[in-house]
């Protein structure tokens, strides 16, 4: 048990952990409470593709979250879409360890997660304007570029939908 939930996984590097996450936990119910109200309060009303509580924990869709200590850094999701694609869902980093690396941690494990798995392309969807801008930069440097929209999702002036081509792994 750790922070009154059950681990399936943990993973030591320099002090950080990432658990595969079981949603039960105080801390990653607030830290996803606070991303949805960021989604909403920056994105148009019908314009929000987060997924809440009970889409996290819909089937195909797994969540982990970064620790340092008892301290959770940030929070996000890999929803398998099937033939070889994935989705990246609910990146977010706690406001008090912004600009630390947790969340270049926490993404780097899900492009792993998703080569291991066999995927061969990763998409997101995510909002326009200043608020993005530290995510989207985060997801270019690690390799996605702005493409067509994807699964069920329509292009309006408030999202952008961004890909990458997995390479399998070796």
């Amino acid at each position: 048990m750790y922070m009154g939930k059950q681990v399936t996984e943990a993973e030591p590097m320099d002090g950080l952990r990432i658990l595969k996450d079981d949603l039960t936990g105080v801390a990653t119910r607030a830290l996803l409470a606070l991303h949805l109200a960021g989604m909403q309060a920056n994105t148009p009303v019908g314009s929000v593709y987060a997924l809440d509580l009970s889409g996290l924990q819909a089937p195909g869709v797994t969540v982990w979250t970064i620790w340092r200590g008892e301290a959770l850094l940030a929070v996000g999701a890999l929803k398998e879409l099937g033939n070889g694609s994935g989705e990246l869902k609910s990146m977010r980093t706690h406001p008090d360890y912004l600009r630390q690396g947790a969340a270049a941690r926490l993404l780097a494990h899900i492009l792993a997660e998703a080569r291991e798995r066999g995927l061969r392309r990763l998409s997101l969807e995510t909002g326009t304007g200043s608020s993005f801008e530290p995510a989207l930069t985060l997801y270019r440097k690690a390799g996605f570029r702005n493409g067509v929209p994807f699964a069920d999702y329509t292009q309006t002036a408030f999202n952008q939908f961004l890909h990458l081509d997995l390479a399998p792994v070796d």
